[in-house]
C-alpha cells in the first residue's frame, strides 16, 4: 500500500511590476529595507530609488520587478524635509551620531538671528557634503574613505534650497533646537545646512533629528511601513501609474504605439526628459527620451503586440 499523497505547495503568484513607497524606520539602512521587502514580496528583483540614512525616517521609494528599470529615471528631483536642528554642538558626522567636536553656549541665540543665518541657505547655493555621506571620491564611497581613517574634504556643488522655515525653536539649557521644514533639491544635505547654520552662527549645529516627506511626487501620505506591508504585501502603485505619476505622459495612437513596441522611433512631441509613452487602451508601452531629433525608447514595457490587441 502506498503512503498518504503529498499535496504539491501552492505557488506563490509572482508580484507584479510597480512601485512600493515606504515610511522607513529610525536604525535601518536602505539596503536594509530592500531586504525586507524581498522577503515579503518573494522576489530579489526589488532596489531602491535614492538613499535615506540609517538614522532618518520617512519615504523611500522601492521599484519592484520591471519596475526596477524606472530607478535610474525617475525624476525624484525635488525633496521634503522635517528636521530638528540643534544648535550649540557640532560633530564629525554634522549629525547625532558622530562624535562631538566642539560645543557652545547659544542660549542666547534669537529668532531674528536664527532668521538672518537661514537667509543666505535659501536659494541657489553652493554646499559642502557632509565628509560622510555617499558622495564618490575617486570610485569609493566618502564615507567608507572616513571609516578607513583618511581625511576627506569634499568640493562644493551647487544645490537648490526652495524652503528652509522655521516651525519652532526651543531653548534646551545651553542648546539651542530648531524644528524645520526643507524643501529642496536631490543633492541637498539637511545636516550639511545645519552645520553650516551652526557655523555661521558661531556656535556650531548638528542634525538632530530627519524625517524626509516627499520625494518627487511620492508623499508620506501613499507611504506604509513594513510591519503594514507585511500585513498586506502589495505595491503603492502598479508600472502603469506609477509612470503617469512620476513623468510626463505621451499618448499615441495605435500605429505609433505599435511601432514604439516593436522598437522604432517616434515624431518628436518636444517632451523634455523622460516620459511615459500609452497606448489608445492607456496601456504603458514604453519610457521614451527625445534627444538628436529623435523620440526613442529608454525601457520598454509592453509586448510587441500590444498594440494591435487594443484595436
Amino acid at each position: 500500500m502506498s503512503g498518504p499523497t503529498r499535496k504539491p505547495r501552492a505557488s506563490r503568484p509572482p508580484v507584479p511590476p510597480g512601485l512600493v513607497v515606504v515610511d522607513k524606520e529610525s536604525g535601518m539602512t536602505s539596503h536594509d529595507v530592500v531586504a525586507v521587502a524581498r522577503r515579503i514580496l518573494g522576489t530579489r528583483k526589488i532596489g531602491h530609488a535614492g538613499t535615506l540614512d540609517p538614522m532618518a525616517t520617512g519615504v523611500l521609494v522601492l521599484g519592484v520587478e520591471r519596475a526596477t528599470k524606472l530607478l535610474g529615471h525617475l525624476a525624484l528631483d525635488t525633496k521634503a524635509y522635517l528636521a530638528t536642528i540643534r544648535l550649540g554642538s557640532a560633530t564629525t558626522t554634522d549629525d547625532a551620531e558622530g562624535a562631538v567636536l566642539s560645543t557652545a553656549d547659544a542660549s542666547g541665540i534669537g529668532e531674528s538671528d536664527v532668521r538672518a543665518a537661514i537667509a543666505p541657505l535659501v536659494g541657489d547655493i553652493q554646499q559642502r557634503p557632509s565628509a560622510v555621506s555617499a558622495v564618490k571620491v575617486d570610485g569609493k564611497r566618502a564615507y567608507a574613505r572616513v571609516r578607513a581613517g583618511e581625511e576627506v574634504e569634499l568640493p562644493p556643488r551647487p544645490v537648490t534650497v526652495a524652503r528652509f522655515d522655521v516651525l519652532a525653536q526651543r531653548t534646551e539649557g545651553e542648546y539651542v533646537d530648531l524644528d524645520v521644514l526643507v524643501e529642496c533639491s536631490s543633492g541637498t544635505y539637511v545636516r550639511a545646512l545645519a552645520r553650516d547654520l551652526g557655523a555661521s552662527l558661531g556656535v556650531g549645529g548638528h542634525l538632530a533629528a530627519l524625517r524626509r516627506t516627499r520625494v518627487g511626487p511620492f508623499g508620506i501620505g501613499a507611504a506604509k511601513t513594513l510591519a503594514r506591508l507585511e500585513e498586506k504585501p502589495e505595491l503603492s502603485l502598479g508600472l502603469a501609474d506609477a509612470v503617469a505619476a512620476a513623468f510626463p505622459r505621451r499618448d499615441l495612437d495605435h500605429a505609433e504605439a505599435s511601432a514604439l513596441a516593436h522598437g522604432g522611433r517616434l515624431p518628436l512631441a518636444g517632451i523634455t526628459g523622460a516620459y511615459g509613452a500609452f497606448d489608445p487602451a492607456g496601456r504603458l508601452i514604453a519610457l521614451v527620451s527625445e534627444k538628436n531629433g529623435q523620440a526613442t525608447s529608454l525601457v520598454v514595457f509592453a509586448p510587441a503586440g500590444a498594440a494591435a490587441d487594443a484595436r
